[in-house]
């Protein structure tokens, strides 16, 4: 990895004790350099959302937990493979899962070109060679990948329609959710494999799950 020149401010530096239990709960190991990025990132995110409205977070303690600790608790459970993320938004969770795993080849795909602007511009600073932006809508986007990710779809079932075309032979979509939507599974059932993880995301007290979907 080619070293970074980025700085943080000093109410971001004050995080890092946080992220490292939060690592350690998740049982990750991330280096000073990738645990940098992720506060660096985290930074910019609070800064360019005062112009490009990125998140409806604005505290840094929140943010550092809803969507960093809740994009990390996925890292560990995540399939092999090219990864495609989704209604990506401000990059989660693909900014981070390219952070934390930098062979892994991370496509971030949003239609909204301000998002988009702003992901290629932290990719930029952290140097994430494996990231690639792409401002466009799914139906637009060609390409087949390993593993599909997104925490922008309120519906199991619209996610899987807007993605199955994109997913490789022996791929698998992986949706992050909230409380576990039983009856969107069992509406999918007859077509997919589905199996269910459950998610322990670091200070945050709610259900998170992790669905498996293949064919």
């Amino acid at each position: 990895m080619a070293q970074i020149n980025v700085k943080l401010q000093p109410q971001y530096v004050k995080l890092q004790p946080q992220l490292q239990q939060a690592l350690s709960e998740l049982k990750l190991q991330l280096s000073d350099e990738q645990q940098l990025q992720l506060l660096y990132y985290l930074q910019q995110l609070l800064f360019w959302n005062k112009a490009y409205n990125l998140t409806a977070i604005k505290d840094d303690q929140q943010a550092l937990i809803k969507h960093i600790f809740d994009s990390l608790s996925i890292v560990p459970f995540l399939p092999a493979g090219d990864l495609l993320d989704i209604g990506t938004g401000a990059g989660l969770p693909a900014v981070i899962v390219a952070i934390c795993q930098p062979q892994r080849a991370v496509t971030a795909l949003d239609s909204n070109q301000k998002k988009i602007r702003f992901i290629k511009q932290v990719a930029s600073e952290l140097g994430l060679k494996n990231l690639t932006p792409v401002a466009s809508r799914i139906e637009a986007h060609a390409g087949s990948y390993q593993v599909i990710t997104s925490r922008a779809f309120a519906s199991l079932v619209d996610f899987v329609t807007h993605s199955q075309s994109k997913l490789a032979d022996n791929g698998i979509i992986c949706a992050m959710k909230g409380v576990e939507p039983v009856d969107e599974i069992q509406a999918l059932q007859n077509d997919w494999q589905i199996n269910t993880q459950v998610l322990t995301v670091p200070e945050l007290y709610e259900s998170r799950h992790l669905i498996y979907l293949q064919r």
